[in-house]
This record gives structure tokens, sequence and C-alpha cells, in this order.
């Protein structure tokens, strides 16, 4: 029984990271056509952060401005 709420908690918190994940790497994408970038720019930025998504978003937030 204790082993099923650990394993229930687990997958919430791995669930909730990967949310996360794709939700970030969706604001980067319409972030940067936004700002005026061209699709495949911003393109770029969306498969960055989802493969690396706190170097990914921490290097967008640097090179944005």
């Amino acid at each position: 029984m204790e082993i099923s709420i650990v394993l229930f908690f687990l997958f919430i918190v791995v669930f909730g990271g990967l949310i996360l994940n794709i939700i970030t790497s969706i604001w980067c994408y319409r972030d940067s056509l936004r700002q005026g970038n061209s699709k495949e720019y911003s393109l770029l930025w969306l498969v960055a952060t989802l493969f690396f998504p706190i170097i990914g978003v921490i290097i967008y937030l640097f090179v944005r401005r």
C-alpha cells in the first residue's frame, strides 16, 4: 500500500514537470513570434526548450532582449 502512494506522488511530480516543460516551450515559441522573429527561429527555440528545459529557457531569456 505504501509503495502505491509513493508511486502515485512520483507520477504526479513527473507528469507535472512534463506539463510545465511543454507550457514553457510553447511560451518561448509564441514570445519569439511576438518579438518579430521568423517561424523557423521560433521553432528552433521551441525544440531547444523541449529538449533542454532549464538551460534552454534561461538562454532564451538572455538572448531575447
